[in-house]
């Protein structure tokens, strides 16, 4: 009997789904619970947040748990399998150290906390967006794991949007933030994959 990969890339992909749900809830409570000095949440932002989970989780559920739409399967081997783990993984750890490196800074969207600091230590002291490059590692898994054209390629495209609406907008506000301090951290700091953006 010939194994199911593609039943076995949808396991991988829930558990990669609750695990990233354990990291991001205690940063998510703890965060809330400091006062916003600034808020940038433009409907640009907030639709850019839609089309991203849309890529990154709705249309990849509805593929795993109701299996639609089925008329792009394809079959995924294990070492196709094995890629999305690996990169899954390295997503996921790229989200605890940036979590922890940011503490009460985190925010899911352009905000400012009161006493906001620019963290330039750990995972910061050579990228300026690490929980970005941890959502790329994410989007680009999808594929390997999602046995799925629409819903493994979802995540480029949903997370793709977000990134390249936001990412201008996000480094402008820490700017205005922060000054020639921040143009300097951005001179020696790569955006996203250290050496390559």
């Amino acid at each position: 009997m010939e194994a199911d990969f593609s039943f076995v890339g949808k396991v991988i992909w829930c558990v990669f789904i609750i695990i990233w749900g354990v990291i991001r809830w205690r940063p998510n409570v703890r965060a809330r619970a400091h006062v916003i000095k600034a808020t940038h949440r433009t409907m640009k932002d907030r639709v850019s947040l839609a089309v991203s989970f849309t890529g990154l989780g709705l249309l990849p559920g509805i593929w795993v748990f109701a299996g639609h739409p089925s008329q792009v399967d394809h079959e995924v081997g294990p070492l196709i399998l094995a890629i999305g783990a690996v990169l899954l993984i390295a997503s996921l750890i790229m989200f605890r150290l940036t979590h922890r490196a940011l503490g009460r800074m985190w925010s899911n969207s352009l905000e400012l906390r009161q006493e906001h600091e620019l963290i330039t230590t750990s995972v910061y002291s050579r990228l300026r967006h690490p929980m970005y490059t941890a959502f790329w590692l994410w989007a680009f898994a999808q594929p390997f794991v999602l046995g799925n054209w629409v819903a493994g390629l979802s995540g480029i495209f949903g997370f793709g949007a977000l990134f390249f609406l936001r990412i201008g907008d996000e480094e402008a506000m820490m700017e205005r933030e922060f000054g020639q301090t921040y143009r300097d951290y951005a001179k020696r700091t790569k955006r996203i994959f250290p050496g390559l953006y």
